[in-house]
């Protein structure tokens, strides 16, 4: 597998009172047991996995203000029949109506909700984003009981966010009870070319007592469970992988963003410890 190397600065900010974290070089620990692994080895135009994945479908905004509906279209997640699986963020309304009116976009989001849930372990995946303001690439976990607690109380892993606003910088960060939304725990990782020229490596290690964060093997974040209390990660967890349009955090996108936009994944995987 190519790995982007070239990690020539890292800014890395963690939402804690004190708390410090300078980027390293050490590869993440080594994996045990495979739980779970999507390779995306369709051919060219086949759908998700059901087995593996559900679809979230729609237009609600999902809490963010989110522009897109997601659908269950081929159109919008498939396979390219070279080993990824691209979404394809869309300028169509696709006929749907979202929370704002008519739906400017259309896009997917894949869930594993029903199928595979994990507590502690490594979770990865391979991917190439796209650029353009306005687009929110994310993998990250939510706490099974989100239908019963709800949110943030579940709790919420991300193992990688990027905004296309910020063509060179990753985000990992957690989300729990009284630190949601912009009190999130988070690290932050910048390299020297844009994350959306090659695939790179996002990769989460989550223990009993800490969750942290690698680009490409490189820790550039560790969020522990003294600085991220009350602690909301002892417990199932399923996976989200999603190309979001829009939204409160990236803005929406501009006159330079170009559409379709796609972001292609080589695999999702999840180790035990």
């Amino acid at each position: 597998m190519r790995q982007n190397r070239k990690l020539i600065r890292a800014v890395v900010l963690l939402v804690t009172a004190g708390a410090f974290f300078v980027a390293s070089p050490t590869p993440h620990a080594s994996a045990g047991t495979l739980l779970f692994a999507d390779e995306f080895n369709g051919a060219a135009g086949s759908g998700i996995d059901g087995s593996r994945w559900a679809y979230d479908i729609g237009g609600s905004g999902w809490g963010n203000g989110q522009l897109e509906y997601d659908t269950d279209s081929t159109a919008n997640a498939a396979m390219d029949g070279e080993g990824n699986l691209v979404f394809t963020a869309l300028a169509d309304s696709g006929g749907n109506a979202c929370w704002y009116g008519p739906c400017q976009y259309t896009s997917a989001r894949l869930t594993t909700w029903g199928r595979l849930a994990v507590q502690t372990g490594v979770l990865e995946t391979r991917m190439r984003i796209p650029c353009g303001q306005g687009l929110w690439p994310a993998f990250w976990a939510l706490g099974t009981d989100l239908q019963a607690v709800g949110w943030p109380a579940s709790g919420e892993i991300d193992i990688m966010e990027n905004l296309g606003s910020e063509p060179y910088t990753v985000h990992g960060s957690l989300h729990g009870p009284g630190y949601a939304g912009v009190g999130s725990r988070m690290g932050s990782f910048s390299i020297g070319s844009p994350l959306c020229w090659d695939f790179h490596t996002y990769t989460a290690v989550w223990t009993t007592g800490d969750v942290s964060f690698f680009l490409d093997g490189f820790a550039y974040a560790r969020i522990t469970a003294a600085q991220a209390d009350p602690w909301a990660f002892n417990k199932p967890f399923f996976l989200v992988l999603d190309l979001a349009v829009g939204g409160s955090w990236p803005g929406s996108p501009d006159a330079g963003t170009v559409f379709p936009a796609r972001l292609r994944v080589d695999y999702v995987r999840v180790f035990s410890l």
